[in-house]
């Protein structure tokens, strides 16, 4: 048996404080805000279920936000749980300017000027944050704002680069409310100056996850990867879906991803309503069949912002999509900002936990099968059979070893049904692994032969109680050890 188990054993702690993690599998996202920004705050939000704080930088300061990493890094440490972080880029967020009097009433019928000058805004002029707005819009655009419910179709372009829109749908238009464009294609690049900025402040402070705005095609990921490569930052990225062009393409954009969001606030918008609940189905399959984390976002507990208890449609929300498969559900102002953040994580936790345990069109290793035109079909195979003979055998444990991560989100893409163990010797991983679906990540950094560390992981993993004496686990790695090939063994043991 290889000779460093008991210093992994003291270095990541005893897990049983933690054990409240191995009870759902389906993991939560919150957004941290106000309402629990504080390191005893985040403690108990961890202690009721968050596997991963979402920053989410359209607000507050780098100060602010270097106090949150801070006490999110201190729990890592200190406490038994990995918890990820992930920067959440504004990108290009549109919006009005300041309105006189700070609201303003419009009627259908109204005839507005929008203009890229900063003025107050008045029924004459109205400011917008987008100096293309002329260039790109046409007759008949449709424009929304403040999520929709106010909107206008543009009448007129000028020669002095305003735009004349006619109100189709009135009421109270009020300083800095957003702008949605569904009928025009956008010419700002997906990462602003401002975005640009904090992105420097991510790659600086190391965080494990990045989630880039309003992805509309693999270019505006290729800048992004570049940029961190240029870095040698070791931050994965996030695609939000949540422009109709991202549909376009999404196939591409979910294949240069590291993982996905469904940004479901922009995209309800610009999308009509209708066609969400199969959208949502439809990118989180096709993020199985890739091996790409998914996260479910946008007002799935809503109403907790302000009341102790979900209505039931939340309920229902946040049950469909853990039965869909969704690697992770968020939470944004109800954490950020609402009057009860622990109890609203609690109140997710125990959602997914009934639909767990339930099984119902859960387990997915008779759905989703290795595709051979993948180049990376044989280890598929591979992690797809240990799947397979972990639920044949009633494992108590599936335990995968990884470089690059690709095996741990291939393993928890089929939805093992066994209890999904992953160990790797990149340091980073072991938190970014935390977002995918039933996966606990392991630093671990031995090469001696596959044997020994296969002895050795389980070694661990029984002296946390995770396993026990009589118990079968399977595990997968590659040999030989020293070439650091793609997964190619499984082999399944009995313990002592």
């Amino acid at each position: 048996m290889a000779k460093h188990s008991k210093k992994y054993y003291h270095e990541q702690m005893d897990q049983e404080a933690g054990i409240e993690h191995k009870t759902h599998r389906t993991k939560i996202v919150a957004t941290v805000g106000p309402a629990c920004d504080t390191y005893d705050k985040l403690l108990a939000l961890v202690k009721a279920g968050v596997n991963v704080f979402r920053l989410n930088f359209s607000h507050g300061s780098h100060e602010d936000k270097g106090k949150i990493i801070e006490h999110i890094r201190t729990i890592n440490k200190t406490e038994p749980f990995n918890i990820a972080i992930l920067g959440d880029l504004q990108g290009p967020k549109l919006r009005v300017g300041e309105i006189e009097n700070g609201t303003m009433e419009i009627v259908p019928g109204d005839i507005l000027t929008f203009t890229n000058e900063k003025v107050v805004g008045t029924k004459e002029r109205i400011y917008v944050s987008y100096p293309n707005l002329h260039e790109d819009v046409t007759i008949g655009n449709t424009i929304l704002i403040n999520d929709g419910k106010l909107e206008v179709k543009v009448k007129e372009v000028l020669k002095n680069k305003d735009v004349r829109v006619e109100v189709t749908m009135g009421g109270t238009l009020s300083s800095k409310k957003g702008i949605n464009l569904p009928d025009t294609k956008i010419s700002l690049p997906a990462l602003t100056e401002k975005d640009i900025i904090d992105l420097e402040y991510i790659i600086d402070q190391k965080l494990d996850w990045v989630a880039l705005s309003f992805v509309r095609s693999v270019k505006d990921l290729e800048d992004l990867r570049s940029r961190l490569e240029k870095r040698g930052s070791k931050t994965k990225i996030i695609s939000k879906i949540e422009k109709p062009e991202a549909l376009e393409n999404l196939r591409d954009i979910i294949v240069e991803s590291d993982a996905v969001m469904i940004a479901r606030g922009d995209l309800g918008v610009e999308l009509p309503v209708e066609k969400i609940p199969l959208l949502q189905k439809q990118i989180i399959r096709m993020c199985l069949h890739r091996a790409k984390p998914v996260i479910v976002a946008t007002q799935m507990m809503e109403s907790m912002i302000e009341l102790n208890k979900p209505n039931r449609s939340e309920i229902t929300d946040v049950a469909n999509a853990v039965i869909e498969g969704a690697d992770a559900v968020m939470l944004s102002a109800e954490t950020a900002a609402g009057n009860h953040p622990t109890l609203v994580v609690e109140t997710m936790r125990k959602i997914i936990i009934e639909v767990e345990k339930s099984g119902y069109n859960y387990n997915r290793e008779d759905e989703l099968v290795p595709q051979p035109h993948s180049p990376s079909f044989l280890s598929d195979a591979i992690c797809y059979n240990a799947c397979k003979l972990a639920r044949d055998v009633n494992a108590d444990a599936l335990i995968g070893m990884t470089q690059s991560g690709y095996t741990g989100f291939v393993l928890s893409s089929y939805r093992p049904k066994a209890p999904l163990y992953i160990f790797t010797k990149e340091r980073s991983l072991v938190n970014q692994l935390t977002l995918s679906w039933g996966v606990r990540a392991f630093y671990y950094d031995e090469e001696e032969s596959l044997d020994d560390i296969i002895f050795d992981q389980i070694d661990i993993l029984k002296q946390r109680r995770f396993i026990n004496s009589g118990d079968t686990v399977i595990n997968t790695g590659s040999t030989p050890i020293d070439l650091h090939l793609p997964t190619n063994t499984i082999k399944i043991t009995t313990i002592e």
